[in-house]
This record gives C-alpha cells, structure tokens and sequence, in this order.
C-alpha cells in the first residue's frame, strides 16, 4: 500500500513549485489531481484484480515507478499522497533524491546496476529489485557493512527467456539462494522478473506463474523469500493473479514517457 499524506502535505511537499509549459503538457495543470485521480483508478484495478483471485488487497504493495518525472513534479505526487518511488536508473535515482532530500520519501532501484555504482545505491535506497549476481552480492554487502545499513532485496529472474534481459536463469536460482547467506546485509524478500512484452495474455501469464513456482521451490530454503515483485502498467493484473506481492506501476500513474522503453530497459518489454 502507499502511504498517504494529508491535503496539509501539499504545502510540506514544496508544490508552490511554478509549472512550465512543458509541465502542464505532460501532466496537466493540476498535477497533484491528476495523480490522484489516476492513483485511485490503479487502486481499483488492484483491488479488482485481487477479488479475482480471491486474495486480501493488503496482500499488493504498489510501488510507483517514476523514471523520467522530473523531482519538482514528484512533490506534486507526494502531496497526492505518494511517498515511495521506483527508479531504474541509479544516477537519475540519486539526483532526485538529493533534490527531495526534505521529504519523508523511500526510493527503490528497480534497474539493472552496474558494480562501479554499488557505493551510490547503498547511501540512500531502502529496496533493490535486481539483484542478479553474487559479485554484486559481495559489493553491496561489503558496502553495506561499512555504512552499517541493511538492505531488502528482491532476486531478478529471466522468466521470458530473451537473451537481451537481466537475471538469473531459473536452473540457477536455487544456489543462488542458498549463497545468500554469506551476505548478512542484505535482506531477501522475494523474486522480481520482467514479463514478456506481448498483448497477449497467454503469453505472458507464463512468465509470472513460473516466478511463483521459482519462489515456492525458494522459499522451501529460504522462508524471507516470500514476495513477487512482477507486473507493470500493462500488466499488473495478470500478475496479481498469479501471486504478485509488488507491482511496479509508472505510467498509469504519471502519463506516458517522453523517451522509449529501451532507454531504461535492455529490451522493450517493459511497461511500468
């Protein structure tokens, strides 16, 4: 769930902030309702999508992705009553960061992230979401130790199989997992996968009824990890079908993107 704050958060959240023009062509001259007239449709689509599968709604965390909105607008969705975001990117990530450093705000990395920008993630994420490589298990924990911080994180699995994305390969997960235990500061809370990019719901309900017979199998080892962190803007409720413990929304939320998909990801078979 996505904590809220009051309509007095608006002015804490600093949304005096003057719009340009370019502002009010993306996300409208009222932002703030925008937001929550757009977060309110998403929450119910959750919550339909949860009496579908007869599951609590409590069950679904949304976690909002909010690559390429730029900070001064970010207060206008805080004051909406969003105070956790998603990032792909760990420099764009950070600048927000410093910009809202004023706000009561968590920020996830859900992007791929290259080793040399451990010492980045570490300073400021409380969640990571890609987490594919005992080297970079090292790095962290290593990192981690030495800020004294822990840090949740979710395994990346490449349930599609496309060469071009990040993860683990499912026949790798489970050594995978038994190896974490020699990383103390990282806190395992599940899988993460990116589904294929297809209209077609039989293709890609696979992809995630494979991450939640992956997080059984794991969870057998491991009970920490018990979470799903699967589904996007186009697809988060065939995710939540199928166990979805975390969905990672953008674009319904924030509007359509001004740069590609490809941009962010390795494919463009993401639609957060």
């Amino acid at each position: 769930m996505i904590n809220r704050q009051s309509d007095a958060g608006a002015s804490a959240g600093g949304c005096e902030t003057s719009l340009l023009p370019e502002d009010v062509q993306r996300f409208g001259a009222d932002p703030v309702a925008s937001f929550r007239s757009n977060l309110a449709s998403v929450e119910r689509r959750i919550a339909d999508a949860c009496a579908r599968a007869g599951r609590d709604r409590a069950s679904v965390r949304l976690l909002p992705i909010s690559k390429t909105v730029p900070a001064h607008i970010l207060r206008f969705a805080f004051a909406a009553g969003i105070a956790a975001f998603g990032e792909n990117k760990i420099q764009e990530a950070m600048a927000k960061h410093e910009a809202l450093n004023d706000l009561p705000v968590d920020w996830s990395i859900v992007g791929h992230l290259q080793t040399n920008k451990v010492k980045y993630l570490t300073r400021f994420a409380v969640e990571f979401h890609a987490l594919d490589s005992l080297r970079l298990a090292d790095l962290l924990n290593a990192r981690l130790e030495r800020e004294d911080r822990f840090l949740d994180v979710y395994v990346q699995v490449n349930t599609s199989g496309e060469e071009s994305k990040f993860g683990l390969h499912p026949d790798a997960l489970v050594p995978f997992v038994d190896a974490l235990g020699d990383f103390p500061r990282l806190r395992p809370r599940g899988l993460m996968t990116l589904a294929l990019l297809s209209a077609d719901t039989a293709r890609v309900r696979p992809c995630f009824a494979l991450l939640r017979r992956l997080r059984d199998e794991a969870a057998a080892r491991n009970p920490a990890i018990a979470g799903l962190s699967m589904g996007m803007t186009g697809d988060f409720e065939t995710a939540i079908e199928e166990g979805a413990t975390v969905v990672r929304v953008g674009q319904a939320i924030f509007g359509a993107r001004p740069t590609p998909d490809s941009h962010y990801w390795p494919t463009a078979g993401e639609r957060a």
